[in-house]
């Protein structure tokens, strides 16, 4: 038999494998055990090893959500994933960094239970509670910045002492007097059947007519250039509204006819004489008073509704001195006729046909005749 050199036995191979496997599975459990002891000692702290201890990304029941902070400390690593925090985490702790409830340097020190809550953030509540009270706020202010009903523009007229409520001419003295077309006296008075001389006339146009000067102004030798109407009468003139008289005279002191203020108005409006003159001119008894350069001018202020006539409408009376309360009703007229004013009902606006014509005597005593004869 041959000598062979002893070898080693197997069970000696064995017993040193096994030996290698025991160290290093109790070096395992040591450093396990160490590292959960130091994870569950340290809870305030950010740190979370349960995805590296649990090999399933479902998160273990047994872990309570108090365990994992929404935001790291200073002290995380910057190699470490979050993908291995998240996990782990509950749903909640997911949501809840959107909207922090303390300061991030105050999380290292209050509990977890604090930091992190199951429910839903108390902050949301003020804010949906504040957006509904300033819209409510806002809803309530609507009526403020909007005023229900437009307020007028236009100032009350000015209540003259000597003008009743039952004057026939008041509506037209309210109508002009609260657009500052028409003043009055210091007394708080209006006179109403006081003459108006050419100068005052020139100066109610002025204020009630925006007419464009279509005349050169005429220097006359009665209007001194310091005189008060004497930019009023250049105006009137200008405009087509008033005439001089021979000599470059104007006459500013002279009073006003009624023929002569309704000539001027349908002169500055430039209204067209109607053809047939004599039968809107019959409805006037005095008809035969006009004067012949005036015929044309009155059927055109009669055809366009600027004559108002009291207390009679049938008579125009054309050679009589107007009054502050006929030139009111007549400019009136004249700015109604211009869309400037809106029209008022009065008995005594001259409507072309609208009064009856005049009848013979012979013919009344005929229509007598049959009323009493019952034909």
């Amino acid at each position: 038999m041959t000598n062979r050199p002893p070898s080693e036995p197997e069970s000696s191979q064995k017993t040193a494998l096994g030996f290698d496997e025991f160290i290093a599975i109790l070096v395992a459990f040591a450093t396990i055990g160490a590292i959960l002891f130091w994870s569950l000692s340290r809870r305030d702290s950010s740190w979370n090893l349960n995805g590296l201890l649990s090999p399933s990304p479902t998160p273990s029941r047994s872990v309570q959500p108090n365990q994992v902070l929404p935001f790291p400390t200073p002290k995380v690593e910057p190699n470490a994933a979050p993908n291995n925090v998240l996990p782990s985490s509950p749903p909640e702790a997911v949501v809840e960094p959107k909207t922090p409830a303390f300061p991030t340097s105050s999380r290292a020190v209050l509990p977890s239970a604090q930091v992190i809550p199951t429910q839903s953030p108390q902050p949301q509540t003020p804010i949906s509670s504040s957006a509904g009270l300033e819209s409510s706020i806002t809803s309530s202010a609507l009526p403020l910045v909007t005023p229900a009903k437009q307020k007028s523009i236009i100032p009350p007229p000015i209540a003259f002492n000597d003008v009743p409520n039952n004057f026939w001419g008041r509506r037209f003295i309210d109508v002009l007097s609260s657009r500052g077309i028409l003043k009055g006296f210091p007394d708080y008075s209006f006179r109403p059947n006081q003459p108006v001389n050419r100068a005052e006339f020139a100066a109610i146009l002025q204020k009630a007519f925006d007419q464009e000067p279509s005349k050169t102004a005429i220097a006359f030798q009665d209007v001194p250039a310091k005189f008060w109407a004497t930019p009023a009468i250049d105006r009137a003139i200008s405009a087509g509204f008033l005439k001089g008289y021979p000599k470059k005279t104007f006459k500013p002191q002279q009073n006003i006819t009624r023929v002569q203020v309704l000539v001027a108005l349908v002169s500055g409006l430039n209204l067209k004489a109607p053809t047939s003159q004599n039968k809107i001119l019959s409805v006037y008894k005095d008809s035969k008073n006009i004067p012949t350069y005036a015929t044309s001018k009155i059927a055109a202020a009669t055809a366009n509704g600027l004559v108002v006539n009291y207390p009679n409408p049938q008579i125009l009376a054309p050679n009589k001195v107007a009054t502050r309360a006929e030139v009111a009703a007549m400019i009136h007229q004249a700015l109604v006729k211009r869309g400037k004013l809106e029209g008022i009902s009065s008995q005594n606006i001259v409507r072309a046909g609208s009064v009856s014509p005049k009848v013979s005597p012979t013919r009344k005593q005929n229509l007598k005749g049959n009323l009493s004869t019952g034909g």
